[in-house]
């Protein structure tokens, strides 16, 4: 009997079901007679949840061969799924996981689902989402003003709907999207004047992997993780055919997404082009998930809503990756890889529940409990009123849902932050400890957990690049150089400081940053008499230059800031790359990206080139030389592609000539990359690149975002290492 147990428990993790995820197995000697001689699977408890959830999963293979048979009973019904795959986070109101406890407990169970549900040998053996025609949701067409099913199939109708131009609701499996026909220009305009986005790119769904591969490029593994369980937008390299030029205006790349959900594939089947699927919402507002607010806040936006019965208990975003440096890297981590936990690195003890309240922008929070960590799905910009009350819906959900109550709270250290402002206003309520985190030291923390680095690690050299992030005494960073562990870092080195007139009017419009670079570096007369004939030159000139002065002479609204994503913002607008302002968070930088991509190898020995100021407490990287050559380019006509093409070696060479000078000077060959600039994928290959050859090892975020999305992680892991001591 003994070599039995043994076999079976070697042979356990062998036969798991696809999407289980074995942590530990555990076992113990029986020394009394057990109850009864059958083995069991016992109901669950309440109560037992435990800090682990899996994710929604996109349709698996068998499901959508009975979607496809004519003989199956769930031939063409639009909510198929089993325990492989469909609905989990999206539908649970509390743990543990039990049909009853989600938004599918208003529908019973006919008796062919109620067998398939209490059969062990069955594939929905206790598949909590399982439905059929019978007993399950049902979909139907509306266009504003009542159902218009009338006999027809709703879906086949609202395909037909989208050939002739219209733009449509589709109530998904984490919220409602907006799609249209992407190869129809005036259908594309006529979304994004409705939805007033006007330059950022929409994402776009086919069919199959072999309909997006005539509009970009798709290797072996992009077509992996399209096709993949969590199903997430792809960046992918435009090539062949060409879409409507509004779709993704000045990108290089196409986000791709194939269906993930039985309605989309439904949907998708007898439409032989690529439609733009963008989040259902209004501006900045929340992506709409309740049928009586879609209704109200998409009208105007969509013509019909093809809508469904099922309740969304938790708003999912759909997820976005990029392959960069040879790893899939998450830019935004919800729907498929949250709420998935991630295991503390080896040597912090399961600690105090600590609750890190995460960014301004790109929100999301972290919970660490019992050596796990659980990084919210992507909540959004905490500037809008309704993403703000989101932040807060989930906050209290995850609580309940995990049976979690912190003892610490993590916040950002800037006081501005509605998420500091909220975890403060927490902890006094509750008489909890607080810990304001330093901005970029959570980003490369966080860099850190990801990669298993254990706590007592000897420091490493971290490079956080930004937008800005809260430094120390009032000031604002974003291209950093630091020695750091986990509780601790001292700053080596940083980006010349120059002043940001205007203070958030200079993130939103380059060509305030632009101008102060060069004032602050050049006599500005006799620059702009010098190449006064230049058309940034003339810009300036149009602007009021006067006003600047002042505010920078008196220090008025221009808070210093040594901010990467700044200089981007300056070195775009130099070259007309949305110099007068942006539409959407870092526009500037990754249009200069666009520009650079297509000529950056062949300008690799025509880098510019940076100068170190400063003095040998703080060496500072100074853009004096790097602006000299570029407008000297600009005047002799060199192609802006090539122009951008520079800049960006430029930088990349002074980040990794930095990066290496100082990790020999810290005795380390350990360097973080991290910070939102990394999601510039020429910068973060030529930096890494530039390390490897140097003998140092890059790490850089893959699992969670490199900007503020990863940061809560950053900031739980910081105070959980401090508090073990």
């Amino acid at each position: 009997m003994p070599a039995v147990l043994d076999e079976f428990i070697r042979q356990l993790p062998l036969y798991a079901p696809p999407l289980s995820r074995i942590s530990q197995i555990q076992w113990e000697d029986l020394h009394t007679a057990a109850d009864g001689e059958a083995f069991r699977i016992v109901a669950s408890r309440p109560g037992c949840a435990a800090m682990m959830l899996t994710a929604d999963i996109a349709t698996c293979q068998l499901c959508l061969d009975e979607l496809a048979d004519s003989a199956d009973r769930r031939y063409r019904y639009p909510f198929g799924n089993c325990t492989h795959c469909g609905p989990r986070l999206s539908i649970i109101r509390r743990l543990p996981y039990d049909r009853n406890q989600t938004s599918m407990a208003g529908f019973p169970l006919c008796p062919a689902c109620e067998r398939e549900y209490r059969n062990p040998a069955d594939r929905r053996f206790h598949a909590q989402a399982i439905a059929c025609p019978a007993c399950g949701p049902r979909v139907w067409l509306e266009d504003g003003h009542g159902d218009m099913e009338a006999g027809r199939d709703p879906i086949t109708v609202a395909a037909g709907l989208i050939r002739q131009g219209y733009i449509i609701a589709v109530k998904g499996l984490g919220g409602f999207n907006l799609v249209c026909d992407a190869g129809n220009q005036n259908a594309v305009l006529r979304l994004r004047d409705r939805k007033q986005r006007m330059a950022k790119p929409f994402a776009i769904m086919a069919r199959d992997s072999a309909i997006l591969a005539e509009y970009v490029q798709i290797d072996e593994q992009a077509r992996q993780l399209l096709a993949g369980q969590s199903a997430p937008i792809v960046l992918l390299n435009k090539q062949g055919r060409a879409l409507a030029s509004a779709v993704a205006p000045h990108h290089l790349t196409l986000g791709c997404i194939l269906p993930y959900t039985p309605l989309h594939h439904l949907l998708l089947q007898n439409l032989d082009a690529p439609i733009v699927f963008t989040s259902g919402n209004r501006g900045a507002e929340p992506q709409a998930v309740e049928n009586g607010n879609a209704r109200q806040s998409l009208a105007g936006l969509a013509d019909y809503w093809l809508m469904h019965d099922r309740d969304i208990v938790i708003r999912l975003d759909d997820s976005v990756l990029q392959i960069m440096d040879g790893q899939p890297r998450l830019l935004r981590r919800s729907r498929g890889y949250a709420p998935l936990p991630m295991p503390l690195p080896p040597g912090f003890p399961a600690a105090a529940p600590i609750l890190a309240m995460g960014a301004a922008l790109k929100n999301t929070f972290c919970l660490l409990k019992d050596g796990q960590a659980i990084l919210s799905p992507h909540i959004g910009d905490l500037e809008n009123a309704e993403t703000q009350s989101d932040y807060r819906r989930m906050l209290d959900w995850f609580q309940a849902l995990f049976h979690f109550q912190p003892q610490h709270i993590a916040v950002d250290m800037h006081p501005g932050y509605l998420s500091t402002q909220f975890g403060r206003e927490w902890a006094a309520k509750q008489g909890l400890p607080v810990t304001a985190v330093q901005h970029h030291h959570a980003h490369i923390a966080a860099c850190m957990a990801e990669h298993g680095l254990p706590l007592e690690s000897p420091p490493v050299l971290g490079v956080a690049m930004d937008g800005l992030g809260m430094g120390e005494a009032g000031q604002f960073w974003g291209g950093e150089f630091f020695e750091v562990d986990y509780r601790q870092y001292r700053r080596l080195a940083a980006f010349h400081p120059i002043a940001m007139p205007g203070g958030v009017q200079a993130i939103r419009q380059p060509w305030r940053n632009c101008y102060a670079h060069l004032q602050h570096y050049f006599d500005w007369p006799v620059l702009s008499r010098r190449y006064a004939g230049l058309d940034i030159m003339r810009f300036l000139d149009s602007r009021p230059l006067v006003i600047l002065d002042t505010m920078l002479a008196k220090n008025l609204n221009s808070p210093v800031s040594s901010s990467c994503g700044r200089c981007l913002d300056a070195f775009a607008a130099a070259l007309g790359v949305c110099a007068a302002s942006i539409d959407y968070e870092a526009q500037a930088a990754i249009e200069l990206e666009a520009l650079a991509a297509p000529v950056f190898r062949q300008q690799k020995a025509n880098a510019y080139r940076h100068e170190n100021i400063g003095d040998s407490v703080l060496p500072l990287l100074g853009w004096r030389p790097f602006w000299q050559a570029m407008l000297n380019d600009l005047q002799r006509g060199v192609a802006k592609a090539d122009i951008a093409a520079r800049i960006h070696h430029g930088l990349a060479n002074a980040i990794a000539e930095t990066a290496d000078g100082l990790a020999d000077q810290i005795g380390c060959r350990i360097v973080i990359l991290s910070g939102g600039v990394f999601q510039n994928r020429l910068l973060l290959e030529e930096v890494s690149r530039q390390l490897r050859s140097a003998g140092k090892i890059p790490l850089s975020p893959a699992g969670i975002p490199c900007h503020d999305g990863g940061l809560a992680l950053g900031q739980g892991i910081i105070v959980a290492g401090r508090l073990a001591g």
